[in-house]
């Protein structure tokens, strides 16, 4: 069962939505994430870098937990809280438990990809040796919003302008 979002997670996710306002205009997929060390100061952010880095691992939870990982000088984020506009996927929630992030703030629902209580609900799975606690649809229709806006626009395209 998801837990209910703090006002700091409601001012957290508007920052990763900000990120993920950059993506947008970047044109990739509008995802931002950040990571905050357990007192709530932002020690990782990222938004997906896909195209621009040509890397199918650049999801924007990647880069905010690789960012949070360097400031540390530590892999281990455990007691920090990773902060994403969109359900992280199978390979951003396997991150994350490796990473030992002891809790996830998301977004947007992902219902076809979602690792975190959707398709799958790997960070809870009570076989794995470390959980998270997750915080569910924290400004989920702005999310939401951002991701149908990105998807509408290339739908909207002339087939030829698809690469």
């Amino acid at each position: 069962m998801p837990l209910p979002a703090s006002p700091d997670d409601l001012a957290a996710m508007r920052h990763a939505l900000d990120l993920a306002g950059t993506a947008l205009a970047s044109g990739e997929v509008p995802v931002g994430a950040l990571v905050l060390d357990p007192g709530g100061a932002v020690i990782g952010e990222g938004r997906n870098l896909r195209e621009h880095e040509h890397d199918p691992t650049a999801h924007a939870e990647i880069i905010a937990m690789r960012r949070a990982a360097a400031a540390l000088s530590s892999w281990n984020l455990a007691g920090c809280t990773l902060v994403v506009t969109l359900e992280p996927c199978l390979m951003c929630a396997g991150a994350l438990l490796q990473a030992h992030v002891s809790r996830v703030v998301f977004g947007a629902w992902d219902d076809k990809a979602g690792a975190v209580g959707s398709m799958y609900d790997v960070v809870r799975d009570r076989r794995l040796p470390v959980r998270a606690e997750v915080v569910a649809g924290v400004c989920a229709d702005e999310s939401a919003a951002l991701l149908r806006r990105f998807f509408d626009s290339r739908r909207d395209r002339p087939a030829s302008a698809h690469s």
